[in-house]
């Protein structure tokens, strides 16, 4: 006797295999079977996603500026330090530039001082020192410029 499987339907398969309801979905829109969508999860995915994109962006910045104070502020460990911060600052540079839109690049204008404030926490805690300025001392230009670094 021969048994049909039963294919679970796109809802069923959300549940089941997340990745797998991600490829079924991807080849309904490429054949432009938009009726057979899933598209309560499909929404819920694509705010996921932007959520998920923003908060990068806001990471990167965030990693960026903490960098860029230790590199200008932190004397005492400049000199063994230096070549690691401009790494890591080029690193996460290259990296929100590549996700970087002008949507997002508005985002991060407006939140800039959050962004900065949050930085402002970690270094002041990770040197135990009380030097850094208590407002944002780069422009955003700067912090995206991957050739720019402060003066020392």
């Amino acid at each position: 006797m021969l048994q049909l499987e039963m294919k679970p339907n796109l809802k069923e398969l959300y549940e089941i295999d997340n990745y797998l309801w991600l490829e079924e979905t991807v080849k309904l829109l490429k054949d432009k079977n938009f009726n057979e969508l899933d598209l309560e999860n499909l929404i819920e995915e694509l705010e996921d996603l932007g959520s998920e994109i923003k908060n990068k962006v806001r990471s990167l910045l965030e990693q960026i500026i903490r960098h860029l104070l230790l590199l200008n502020y932190w004397d005492s460990e400049y000199e063994h330090n230096c070549n690691h911060w401009r790494a890591e600052i080029t690193g996460f540079r290259t990296q929100l530039n590549d996700r970087l839109t002008s949507n997002f690049y508005n985002y991060l204008t407006l939140e800039l001082d959050k962004i900065y404030r949050n930085a402002f926490k970690y270094v002041q805690r990770k040197s135990n020192l009380n030097i850094f300025p208590k407002e944002c001392p780069y422009t955003l230009e700067q912090l995206l410029d991957e050739d720019w670094f402060p003066s020392k």
